[in-house]
């Protein structure tokens, strides 16, 4: 069992995970997860299931208290909702309809932009109301430039990468030398592969895409997708996945397997990490040799900011400073209307010195620190690091014996470096536990989180309030 937060601050919730999740009630997106309040007068500790994928609950109202007694009519009605929230065909159905899909001549192959569906000959008719288009070869391999976005941030936003990051991240692996990538969440790197490395070619490469989107099982055949959710590790096509995702980790005749992850931002680290280990761990179980201590390379894509909660569960990863892009985000890519530098980036199992960042680009390898790093990020002599997170040029703080960002200044009165108009009167940054009201550290890692605490929270954080407000006066005085 495992805890992860879902708000830092004082008032949110926390994660609970299982490893057996066969008694979890289910809602349309598979096991839900368990989350307990932290941190709000009068509910701390109370737990309760909701949607793993959706953080809003008018994209899923699954709502259960972990005590509450479900009746049968209760539960029949859920199944029925569960029905309803399945794709319309199943993976081998939508083979099958792809299998005479591809034997239609050209001027009869159309898809519906209303439904999101490839149409059959037979189904024209029935779609002559909807906006319908024709479909070419080329659009044919890249769904993901045919497909409407998902867009709702909460849920199942789709950010697609740039052509740019695309063959950067392939021409990585394949340097490298894999020949086997596990596509999670990553629709674009699948079709680059299958374009460039078809079935048939010399040394080709096999990919093998795994997204919660079930529109993709339409353009591929049933060993090139899977229908997973990557928040609580479910396929949805348990038995036929499971062989399917068994039968790719399995390394043989010098095979190399990868997995590269782009789960949505808005998602919670722990679970994810839980998901990604699981995977690892079915890697390592496919092998012939012992690779029970070893893990499987992986490639996570997420924003900078996430990096000590990514560490905290992967110690061996590196976040690297190539800054990925995507075409449909208004603010992670190049351009006018996005930023200067993307705050998405790279971490990594794999060793750092072994990727090279285009030069071209402006990305320079560091002797010290033995990777490539972004043109701006000088290597600092007192901290032994090119420390730089964000792509501008840090700057190091003598007083806190750290770089820091170049907008910031050490506040002697909080005694730490933050931004020039910052509240010296709100404490952000330090710690205190509104459970036993100890500055030594948050609510999270506290011994006695699990024993019940005398007195209100709002009693708590007075005390807190109080012991720092002691504090600072120790350090006006001092200085």
């Amino acid at each position: 069992m495992d805890t992860a937060s879902l708000d830092d601050g004082c008032l949110g919730y926390e994660v609970i995970l299982r490893d057996d999740d066969t008694s979890t009630p289910r809602c349309p997106h598979g096991p839900t997860l368990l989350f307990e309040k932290v941190g709000k007068q009068g509910e701390e500790g109370k737990r309760f299931y909701a949607c793993s994928a959706c953080r809003d609950r008018k994209d899923c109202n699954f709502f259960q208290r972990e005590d509450e007694k479900v009746s049968e009519t209760r539960k029949l009605a859920r199944e029925v909702e569960n029905k309803r929230g399945r794709p319309p065909f199943s993976q081998q159905q939508y083979s099958a309809r792809l299998h005479q899909f591809v034997s239609l001549p050209p001027d009869e192959k159309t898809f519906c932009q209303d439904c999101q569906l490839l149409l059959l000959a037979k189904e024209t008719g029935t779609h002559a109301a909807h906006a319908c288009i024709p479909v070419t070869a080329t659009q044919l391999r890249q769904p993901s430039r045919l497909l409407l976005p998902l867009d709702n941030k909460k849920s199942n936003a789709q950010y697609l990468f740039t052509e740019r990051t695309t063959r950067f991240l392939l021409g990585t692996l394949v340097a490298q030398g894999f020949n086997k990538v596990l596509c999670v969440g990553t629709p674009r790197l699948h079709e680059l592969i299958k374009s460039e490395y078809p079935r048939g070619k010399a040394n080709p490469i096999k990919s093998l895409l795994l997204d919660i989107d079930f529109r993709y099982a339409q353009f591929y055949g049933q060993d090139e997708f899977c229908h997973y959710n990557m928040f609580n590790h479910h396929f949805f096509d348990s038995e036929a996945s499971s062989a399917v995702i068994q039968a790719f980790l399995r390394e043989s005749k010098g095979e190399k397997v990868v997995m590269v992850a782009d789960p949505p931002f808005g998602g919670l680290v722990k679970p994810l990490a839980n998901s990604f280990s699981r995977i690892s761990q079915a890697w390592a179980n496919q092998q012939n040799s012992d690779r029970s201590c070893v893990d499987m390379p992986m490639i996570w894509i997420f924003p900078y900011f996430f990096e000590p909660r990514i560490l905290g569960c992967f110690p061996s990863f590196t976040m690297l400073d190539y800054q990925v892009d995507y075409d449909n985000h208004s603010l992670y890519k190049h351009g006018k209307t996005g930023r200067k530098q993307s705050p998405v980036r790279l971490f990594t199992n794999i060793t750092p010195a072994k990727i090279v960042l285009p030069l071209e680009e402006g990305y320079k390898f560091c002797t010290i620190c033995e990777r490539y790093v972004w043109s701006l990020n000088k290597h600092c002599t007192k901290c032994n690091v090119c420390p730089s997170k964000d792509g501008r040029l840090w700057k190091h703080c003598s007083v806190c014996e750290r770089c820091v960002k170049p907008s910031w200044q050490h506040c002697q009165s909080c005694g730490r470096c933050a931004l020039p108009d910052h509240p010296c009167d709100q404490s952000q940054g330090e710690v205190g536990c509104y459970n036993c009201a100890s500055l030594g550290h948050k609510r999270k890692a506290c011994p006695r989180k699990h024993v019940s605490s005398h007195g209100s929270t709002s009693k708590r954080r007075r005390i807190i309030k109080t012991k720092r407000q002691k504090e600072k006066k120790k350090k006006k005085t001092f200085n």
